[in-house]
Parts: C-alpha cells; structure tokens; sequence
C-alpha cells in the first residue's frame, strides 16, 4: 500500500520536458573572425591608400601600428608615416588642457560641434601618460562626447592604456602626421590634467589653450608658473548661472598675473576670456582668438618657426628615446646595473661615479 501510494506520488510529480539548446549569446565564430582581422596586418601602401580616401577603420589600425610596441609593426607603421609625411603639416593644431573638473570633455565637444558644422574635419587625439596607473580612464572622454564621437566630420582618438610621458607623447605626434594626411584639418590635442603632459603637447602644438574654473584665487595658487607662460590663452569654463560674477572675476586675476610674465617670443598677447561649454556662450570668440593668433605668427614667421623646432625637438627626443633602450635592454648593463645598485645603496660609492662607470661600461661594450 505505502509503495503504490509512493508510485502514484512520484508519477503525479512536474515533468519538465528537455528543451531546444539554447545558442550561445556571442557567436564564437564571429568572435574568431573579428580576432583575425584585427591581428591582420596590410601593406604600408594599402594603410596609406586607406587613410587618404578617409577609411577611418585603415586610420583607427595604423594608429593603432603606432601605439604598438611589436618591432615589425613598428617598421610598418614608420613606412606608412614616411608615406604620409607629405601630405602633413595642413592642419592648425591646438593643445587643449586644464584643472580636473574644468569639463575639458564638454567643451571640446562644444567647441568641436561649432567647427564640424561649419565645413571643418575634427580629429581629437589625447595624451594620456598617467593611464597605465588609471587602466586607461580617458576612454570615458569618448563616451562623454557623444555628438561629437558620432559625427562624420570627426575622429575621436583616446590615447594607449599603458606606456612613459615620452613614448605616449612620441605615439601621439606622429598619429597627427596620418590624422593630417587623412584630410583633418584642426587637431585638438587633449591632456588629462595640470602636470608634466602639458609641456609635451606644448611641443607638438601650434596653440596652446587653458582652461580654468571660476574660483581663481584659489588656483592661482595651485597652478605652475610654467603652465601659464605656455598658455596663448585661458578660458574660464562653466561661467554660467552663479558662476558668473565669480568668472568675471577671475579673468581680471588671469590679467593680471600674465602681466608680469616677459613678452613672448611669437610677438602674441595672450588672452584670457569667459565661456560656458553647456549655454555655448563664448565658444565663437574662443575660436577667434585661435584665429587670431594663427593669422599673426603667420604672417611674422613665427608659425613656421615654430614648426621646423618641433620636427627637430622630435628628432633629438627620438635619439635620446633609442640610446636610453639600447642602454637598458643591453644583457651586460641588465648585470652590471645589479650589481652597482648594491654599491650604491651600501655607500661604497657615488651615485655619479656608479653613472660614470656604467656608462663607460656601455660604450666599451659598443666598441666591442
């Protein structure tokens, strides 16, 4: 009785009846492909062919070459540079940096939407050399700036993930050779805060633009010198609402601290102005200092001058780059470095004399 009672139990239970198998919801197989053509790698004329009829995916991979550190994507991508080279040199380039929290994202995307619309090619490149702590926080910047990331006339370039000052900044130099030959005609240089990057855009730029918040006096105190006498000029962002007196009032503190810094060489007075990247309010006249400044260091030579310095800064950091990995990738100096190390934490000897003979030691070995 008790084991009918059992049976007719365990066949009353819920059936569930075996289904269709579901599909995995990403495809392996179009995973794969993307894999394989991403690690795909094209002739030096194929990436230059692409980049001059405005194949932006054949752009986006031959910055991407760039970026690498593989040797043979390396000889690749310095191929497709030497291609592109002549096609350079076309664009107005603009460095653009400021305080955190001064909305660098939304006016370059305020001030890049006022070019676009008005028959202009965009490309905004940014120097990251902090990202290898940060796991690349600048991509955020491309997410931040929608209208401008999906507008035709734009190209929106986030710096590598990892990488020194002078690597990123060396990557971001010549990703503005191929953004020039690609047809861009104003390149926006971008930096993630106040410090070091900016003396690096500042050497691969034509103008130099900072951007403030209202509270100056404050500011005033935190900035570095240096930064300000670089600046063609500064901008108080977000002077809308409240803002407003506090803006004004801030222009007239910029003022006055830029007059006690010498003349610049270009023969330009730097300005200092208000603006609102959210109400658009004084966007224009940014634009038309740029302007201006571009129409006097043309016309003085200055413009020039400045460029034909840059290609030879580039030179000299590129040799200074080379030397310094030869010298640190070299197997006798990995061994050496290790055992100086020692005597110089111990105090046998100087740090200079401990340099001195490291680097005879390299040479001797190069004479070898």
């Amino acid at each position: 009785m008790t084991r009918d009672k059992h049976h007719k139990h365990h066949d009353s239970a819920l059936k569930v009846n075996q289904g269709v198998e579901q599909p995995e919801s990403v495809s392996k197989s179009a995973v794969d492909r993307y894999k394989k053509i991403s690690r795909q790698l094209f002739l030096p004329e194929e990436y230059f062919r692409g980049i001059i009829n405005g194949d932006r995916t054949m752009l986006s991979r031959a910055i991407t070459l760039i970026e690498s550190t593989n040797k043979n994507h390396q000889e690749i991508a310095q191929e497709v540079i030497e291609k592109c080279l002549p096609l350079s040199g076309r664009s107005l380039r603009i460095g653009i940096t400021g305080v955190p929290g001064v909305g660098k994202s939304t006016f370059i995307e305020a001030l890049g939407k006022k070019l676009t619309s008005s028959g202009h090619q965009l490309a905004v490149l940014a120097i990251d050399p902090s990202s290898s702590r940060t796991k690349g926080s600048i991509l955020g910047d491309k997410t931040r700036m929608e209208a401008l990331a999906t507008d035709k006339n734009a190209f929106i370039r986030p710096s590598p993930s990892a990488g020194s000052l002078g690597g990123v900044a060396r990557k971001t130099r010549e990703s503005i050779i191929l953004c020039e030959a690609a047809g861009f005609d104003v390149i926006f240089v971008e930096t993630v805060g106040v410090g070091q990057s900016e003396t690096a855009v500042n050497a691969m730029v034509d103008f130099f633009l900072l951007l403030m918040l209202p509270g100056a006096g404050d500011e005033l105190q935190g900035i570095k010198r240096g930064i300000m006498e670089m600046a063609d000029a500064i901008f108080i962002n977000k002077a809308d609402g409240d803002n407003l007196k506090k803006a004004q009032r801030a222009k007239t503190e910029y003022q006055n601290a830029l007059h006690l810094y010498p003349p610049t060489e270009s023969g330009w007075v730097p300005k200092v102005g208000t603006c609102s990247a959210m109400t658009h309010e004084g966007i224009e006249e940014v634009w038309d200092t740029i302007k201006q400044y571009e129409s006097l260091t043309k016309s003085n030579g200055f413009f020039e001058q400045k460029r034909q310095e840059q290609k030879l800064m580039l030179m000299f950091d590129a040799i200074d780059q080379k030397l310094k990995n030869d010298f640190y990738l070299n197997k006798t100096m990995k061994a050496a470095l290790d055992a100086v190390r020692e005597e110089v934490l111990s105090d046998k000897i100087s740090s200079y004399v401990a340099a001195q003979r490291l680097v005879a030691l390299y040479y001797g070995e190069k004479k070898r």
